[in-house]
């Protein structure tokens, strides 16, 4: 996958959220990472193919750039170091770090996203959220390239209580998504998994989940039967994206659909390629309270969906929050970061966060969504 080439640090804080020590702040007058890849961006508009590819490429790696690339440079570093950089880039960084340019406003499809330093630097400044496990992620039986058994025994060593595997279903063809059957047979190796691990003395846990996949009505492309065996079930559209006009009725029938819990990443926004949809976001996110149920916090780093701006929205209404980090190997765990960051720049209270109750609070909470809107 394109962010998961970077090696983590491991975390030695069990079910916490940080996997290294605070970045410090680039120093003042120096380019940011987020200037660095808005002027990347900028730049690649300009060129012609293949610095235009390399250009996009590393715009959209600076947000995962571990370090922020002007203290390389002050270090005496090669920003090579950095995914996405390779020499012809480093040049390019390298004088606008030196003799630092007008960094334009950035467009909408590029507003509103945090860097790792930035995110970890708004972690280091609160009180970190007790985070128990991470509630979407690929594996191998749809779009991922882990195990069930990777991604779990890479969540033990965060020291998380609990996973949700959320593998697509079978209306998204694109990403391998699992049909009934394959659902049945995945319930069969979580329950192996689960087992083996708890034989070494591991507490996580995998949870039967799946990202069911909606139409624009609203409607997911599963047998419901299959669906109320599941732990828990994330809604996410995936068709019709780039639609102009308002989407509140499309999510507001979302978020009537029975089978589901969580509403995944809402606005299927990516990066500098689509917008995502727009909606009045108050009146969406006042019937997700009502209906006590969770919106997501989609921790991929481009897309962090919802971004900041809606998630205050979300918490001025009463939403609870989840967070997932859309994890399709095991390395990408460590983007939990970014969702974090952004429910502690919301302000949302740990008890409004899914994944900062017990595992068996987090059930019962499903549970009760079922029995209240069946």
């Amino acid at each position: 996958m394109a962010f998961g080439d970077s090696t983590p640090r491991k975390n030695k804080h069990a079910g916490h959220c940080l996997s290294r020590k605070h970045p410090k702040d680039v120093p003042e007058g120096f380019l940011s990472n987020s200037a660095i890849a808005e002027l990347l961006a900028v730049a690649a508009e300009q060129a012609k193919m293949p610095l235009q590819k390399a250009l996009r490429r590393a715009s959209r790696k600076a947000f995962l750039w571990e370090d922020e690339a002007a203290l390389l440079v002050l270090q005496g570093r090669s920003l090579t170091e950095l995914p996405g950089v390779g020499p012809s880039l480093d040049r390019i960084i390298r004088r606008w770090i030196e003799n630092p340019p007008d960094v334009p406003n950035a467009p909408q499809i590029r507003q509103g996203f945090m860097t790792l330093p930035e995110a970890r630097t708004t972690i280091g400044k609160g009180d970190a959220l007790r985070v128990k496990g991470d509630l979407q992620m690929h594996t191998a039986w749809s779009d991922g390239s882990g195990s069930m058994e990777d991604m779990a025994r890479a969540a033990s060593d965060r020291g998380y209580e609990y996973i949700a595997i959320t593998d697509h279903s079978k209306g998204l063809k694109i990403a391998g998504g699992i049909d009934e059957d394959q659902l049945q047979q995945q319930a069969i190796e979580i329950e192996e998994v689960n087992a083996k691990l708890q034989a070494e003395g591991r507490p996580v846990r995998v949870l039967r989940s799946l990202e069911l996949n909606l139409d624009p009505q609203g409607k997911g492309d599963m047998e419901r039967d299959c669906l109320k065996r599941l732990d828990l079930v994330l809604g996410c559209f995936h068709s019709a994206l780039r639609k102009k006009e308002d989407q509140t009725e499309r999510y507001l029938a979302a978020l009537r659909n029975p089978d589901i819990q969580i509403l995944g990443h809402p606005r299927g926004r990516i990066y500098n390629y689509r917008l995502g949809l727009t909606a009045e976001w108050t009146k969406v996110f006042d019937m997700a309270a009502q209906m006590d149920k969770a919106v997501e916090i989609d921790a991929y780093p481009d897309r962090q969906d919802l971004s900041v701006d809606l998630v205050k929205i979300a918490k001025r209404c009463g939403c609870r929050i989840s967070l997932g980090t859309d994890s399709h190997d095991p390395l990408q765990l460590r983007f939990i970061d970014y969702a974090v960051a952004s429910a502690m720049k919301a302000g949302v209270k740990q008890e409004r966060i899914l994944n900062c109750l017990s595992l068996e609070q987090l059930k019962n909470w499903a549970l009760n969504i079922r029995e209240n809107h069946s």
